[in-house]
């Protein structure tokens, strides 16, 4: 293995996870500020769980678009696969209760084995992950059209408690993200999976020569970024109590976003789950802000592309200097 992958597996697990955080931290209290100025309503508890509440289904999908990107790859496929696995969720349940614990069972495993062909296809063809991913993105976006071409199906009431529900005022849902940001932070500072993501992402050809298992890796990885997106799909499932066709198609390119402000390098090796959480909190931040602003959604898209430009800017031009 090179002197700069050995280095970068030897340095500080939480300088890794959080490479971005003091960037994203600023950018969080300069929002802030201005929404001060703009209404006191803003800085409200109130508004602060609204603002968490609204982080949450970005984090979900940005939480395994940060391991694809880790490891050196991309997931293009994450918006068509939100989108299907929203459709089928309400489609297949149908508003009967009976259903709901088999089809969120049957959807989380489709989002998986998704990620692990998308892996397998990467390492069979010896393509770039983008191009495999973005084939099936359209792939999987013709199968979700083939199935629905409007809102299908319901869900139970009770299943909009994931989306909506709240304990002691928090939000569940924001909670499940954190929580599952949590435990792939741990993931990859404690277990040798963890190592060798980052090995990989660092240096391909060094990962080979020392004997990594790239296969079994990127298939964990990208099994991991589909289930999250079908995690995602159901979320939004629960959220709108329908499902949309199209309802993922803004997630593929969102879901980099947090993962770039977060510190994560998109060439891979360097970065963590940590910043990537703290990034979609941002977005969501900003788009509350632009909220009270009275701006239109359309020009919430166009600040969130500036800032993705802005963002990899940066850090390539850091890159470059470091």
């Amino acid at each position: 293995m090179t002197t700069i992958a050995a280095a970068r597996l030897t340095t500080p697990w939480w300088l890794r996870a959080n490479a971005g955080l003091a960037g994203v931290l600023v950018l969080i209290g300069a929002v802030y500020t201005i929404g001060a100025t703009v209404s006191d309503r803003f800085l409200s508890l109130g508004n602060l769980l609204n603002v968490y509440e609204q982080t949450t289904d970005l984090a979900l999908v940005s939480i395994g678009q940060t391991l694809t990107i880790l490891s050196g790859g991309i997931d293009l496929s994450v918006g068509s696969l939100i989108s299907l696995t929203s459709c089928l969720t309400s489609g297949l349940i149908n508003g009967n209760p009976d259903r709901v614990a088999p089809v969120v069972i049957g959807v989380l495993a489709l989002g998986t084995l998704v990620g692990v062909v998308n892996a397998g296809l990467v390492v069979a063809l010896r393509v770039h992950p983008l191009i495999v991913t973005l084939g099936m993105g359209a792939i999987l976006q013709g199968m979700t059209l083939l199935y629905a071409l409007g809102p299908v199906g319901r869900v139970p009431r009770d299943f909009s408690f994931v989306a909506y529900g709240r304990i002691a005022g928090i939000p569940i849902g924001a909670t499940i993200a954190v929580i599952l940001c949590v435990l792939v932070a741990l993931l990859l500072r404690y277990l040798p999976l963890g190592r060798q993501i980052y090995a990989l992402g660092d240096d391909d050809n060094s990962a080979r020569l020392v004997g990594l298992r790239r296969t079994r890796i990127l298939m964990l990885v990208y099994g991991a970024s589909g289930f999250c997106c079908a995690a995602t799909g159901l979320y939004l499932a629960a959220r709108f109590g329908v499902g949309q066709p199209y309802t993922g198609v803004n997630y593929t390119l969102a879901s980099i976003t947090p993962v770039v402000l977060g510190g994560t390098l998109l060439s891979g090796g360097k970065g963590g789950v940590i910043g990537t959480l703290f990034g979609a909190f941002l977005i969501a931040l900003l788009n509350n802000l632009l909220n009270f602003m009275d701006v239109s959604k359309h020009y919430q898209l166009v600040a969130q592309a500036v800032i993705i430009i802005l963002a990899v800017s940066v850090y390539i031009e850091r890159r470059r200097l470091g």
